[in-house]
């Protein structure tokens, strides 16, 4: 007979005696359980004492995590949260070093349980870390010169501990004085600074400014973009992570105004060839977290571009007209003074001629078409930059397309805006950044001037397919489409300059573009013939099955997902995985992220694939509704989804991409019984059914397969031809 589900059979530690095995009743309060305990040591005052998972979490058992307890795992007699943070608060203060650094150490370790951080903050500890931290300088100045590393170690293991406790967010950063930032600062500051206490400032640095809008100017007053710049000009990845990620902080943060200012102070120091040449070009592969900083600053830095996009221009500002009619004398050597050029009317019919062969839509009066918002001012701005900089190109694609037959023209001004207007569509110029993304490209990173080059090389591309397409004015949206898939399939393909991705462009002519369609065509080809159909539905549910156990195989190899918090480059691990029998998922923290499968047995937590009442996703999942700043990220809704067990129960997840999302809510939809709904299901459908219907179709090639089955033959006059064997 089975135990009841209420007792779970563990393992109690206690230093110095041998362990316990005891049967837990889930029912009893876990006071009275501790006090079982320790009458079993004769050990007094059991409200002193508590239990903790004795692994490497040392997490606290609570009235509130109990039920995670689960049969065989190996649980800790120690002392109570209370009591181990009143000793710490002690120790920390000791006026023996050794004992403080020990002290430190513990104390940064058990920082990581939110039941002690709230005992140790509930003590007013973290305003005595605060103090430590003022007045380490100038307390172990002497110390410093003499044990270097032990006052690194210090003032590593104060700051670590630091980070920890504000980690749980329940004490506010709007709390901490100007002093104390002036001292985090300092150790960014400084030249010379021991690796860890660097890494632990820089972090609380952008905990700061991206949790307090208040502290956001006091850390901009005393952190300057100069000072953290050599801090990317080492080796050590981390420090390059943590560096780029304040460099975010303080652009995210910047009020409107001072973006632009502090875009012109990153240009002025260089950050994007220090960038180029010490991280992108580096020996070492770039690492998530610092693909995912990469990522942020390229999309802040084109955000810059949002108030261009979003102006409109003014047909009536002279400043404005001025750049058209620097387009037209680039364009056509003409001078733009009105006093050399006859009467009005001749001019104005001159200026009409002129601005058609341009391609602007309105010939009379250009600046219309710069009213239209996205792209606004932008697409002017590219347009000036292109005649400028790459001026040979400029006034060949011009008068190329003034001397074609008006039908077959590429119209300059029309494809410019409405290019530039894709280009911010496919940066998706003006959106916050995402909360997973790695989707950096190093090309942006090869020039000053990334996004107006980009706009000279796709122009040019524009221009080359429509006469590959031999297009006219009816055809302008279909070339467009044909220039956007060029330029996303290039882009796939992650180019490390500008100049490869031109050559990558020149690969994909409209010719190999029809080829590459024609050949996706082909392998989705659909036969509609009713022999083909029934074939299929046949097939349909023995694919399926297929794909159902790739899916649940999937799950059998577990996935490492991230614990996302406020502090994102903090972030802990989780490991989920599927058991091979199919019936308990086991999951369970890492302290990093695991270089192949984790095992079963180290994945302390199960969850019976029979207690699973539903799976949720998107916006209804309990962690979204949770996190504020999630909730309005639209790519972290698309990779959450959310496990409901018991009545009220969740084991929330946050997918590392869409793949993994597809995989997960198929694989558990799958367990449920239920059906698998996700795109990735539904590509794998159309894949495998089109390979399975061409290879049984494959002795049928070039033979017509008829709508209807063929008449039977009538019966013979006789079965004389019958050879009967016997």
């Amino acid at each position: 007979m089975p135990p009841p589900a209420d007792i779970v059979k563990v393992a109690i530690e206690w230093p110095g005696a041998f362990p316990k095995l005891m049967e837990i009743d889930q029912k009893k309060p876990l006071s009275a359980i501790i006090k079982e305990v320790c009458e079993g040591w004769s050990l007094g005052n059991h409200e002193n004492f508590a239990l903790q998972i004795a692994d490497a979490t040392n997490f606290y058992i609570t009235e509130k995590n109990r039920n995670d307890i689960k049969n065989g795992s190996i649980l800790r007699l120690t002392t109570s949260p209370y009591q181990t943070a009143v000793q710490l608060h002690e120790r920390i203060q000791s006026t023996s070093m050794d004992a403080k650094l020990e002290s430190l150490k513990d104390l940064a370790n058990a920082s990581r349980d939110i039941t002690f951080a709230q005992e140790f903050i509930n003590l007013d500890g973290i305003s005595l870390l605060t103090q430590m931290v003022e007045s380490g300088t100038e307390r172990y100045q002497k110390l410093q010169k003499i044990m270097k590393p032990c006052f690194g170690d210090l003032l590593s293991f104060t700051l670590t501990a630091f980070v920890e406790l504000m980690d749980h967010g329940i004490v506010s950063w709007d709390t901490f004085s100007v002093a104390f930032i002036k001292k985090i600062a300092g150790y960014v500051n400084k030249s010379a600074m021991d690796t860890a206490v660097l890494q632990r400032s820089l972090a609380i640095l952008e905990s700061m400014v991206l949790n307090s809008q208040d502290l956001y100017h006091k850390v901009a007053q005393e952190i300057t973009i100069g000072q953290l710049i050599p801090h990317l000009q080492g080796t050590d990845q981390d420090i390059q992570t943590y560096t780029v990620a304040v460099i975010n902080a303080l652009f995210l943060k910047a009020p409107e105004e001072k973006r632009q200012e502090m875009a012109h102070i990153l240009a002025q120091k260089q950050l994007r060839s220090i960038i180029l040449s010490n991280v992108i070009r580096s020996p070492t592969p770039i690492n998530d977290e610092m693909a995912h900083q990469l990522y942020v600053l390229q999309v802040l830095t084109f955000n810059l571009l949002e108030d261009r996009m979003m102006t409109k221009m003014d047909p009536q500002d002279q400043a404005q007209r001025d750049i058209i009619f620097e387009l037209r004398r680039i364009a056509f050597d003409v001078e733009c003074d009105p006093n050399n050029s006859g009467s009005i009317e001749k001019r104005k019919s001159m200026y009409t001629r002129d601005y058609k062969k341009l391609g602007f839509i309105n010939h009379v009066n250009p600046a219309v078409d710069f009213t239209q918002i996205p792209p606004g001012m932008l697409a002017l701005d590219n347009m000036l930059y292109f005649a400028r900089h790459h001026q040979d190109a400029y006034i060949r694609i011009v008068l190329e397309n003034s001397s074609r037959e008006d039908k077959h023209e590429c119209p300059f001004g029309r494809s410019s805006i409405e290019l530039t207007k894709m280009l911010c569509e496919i940066l998706k110029v003006g959106e916050l950044p995402s909360e997973n993304c790695h989707d950096f490209h190093p090309m942006f990173f090869t020039h000053d001037r990334s996004f107006e080059e980009f706009f000279c090389i796709c122009i040019q591309l524009l221009n080359k397919t429509w006469k590959e397409m031999r297009a006219t004015s009816e055809d302008f949206n279909k070339v467009m489409q044909v220039v956007r898939e060029q330029i996303m399939r290039a882009l796939t393909l992650k180019p490390n300059s500008l100049d490869q991705f031109k050559s990558r462009l020149q690969n994909l002519s409209y010719t190999e573009i029809l080829k590459i369609r024609q050949s996706e065509r082909m392998n989705q080809e659909d036969f509609q013939s009713r022999p083909i159909l029934e074939l299929k539905e046949k097939i349909q549910p023995e694919i399926m099955e297929l794909i159902k156990q790739q899916r649940l195989n999937r799950l059998c190899d577990g996935t490492c997902f991230r614990k996302i918090s406020s502090r994102r480059r903090q972030d802990k691990f989780w490991y989920c995985r599927l058991s091979p029998n199919h019936k308990v998922l086991h999951y369970g923290d890492l302290e990093e992220s695991p270089q192949g499968e984790v095992p079963h047995d180290s994945l302390q937590d199960k969850l019976p694939v029979a207690d699973i009442k539903a799976v949720i996703t998107g916006k209804d999942c309990p962690h979204m509704k949770e996190k504020g700043a999630l909730k309005q990220n639209k790519e972290v809704l698309e990779l959450a989804f959310s496990v409901l067990y018991e009545s009220d129960e969740y084991l929330n997840f946050i997918a590392p991409d869409k793949h993994e999302y597809c995989v997960w809510t198929d694989g558990l939809n799958a367990l449920l019984g239920k059906e698998m709904t996700s795109d990735y299901t539904k590509s794998d459908m159309d894949t495998l059914l089109s390979m399975e219907m061409k290879l049984r179709l494959l002795d049928l090639e070039n033979i017509q397969i008829p709508e209807a089955p063929p008449p039977i033959p009538k019966e013979p006059s006789n079965y004389d031809f019958v050879y009967d064997c016997n």
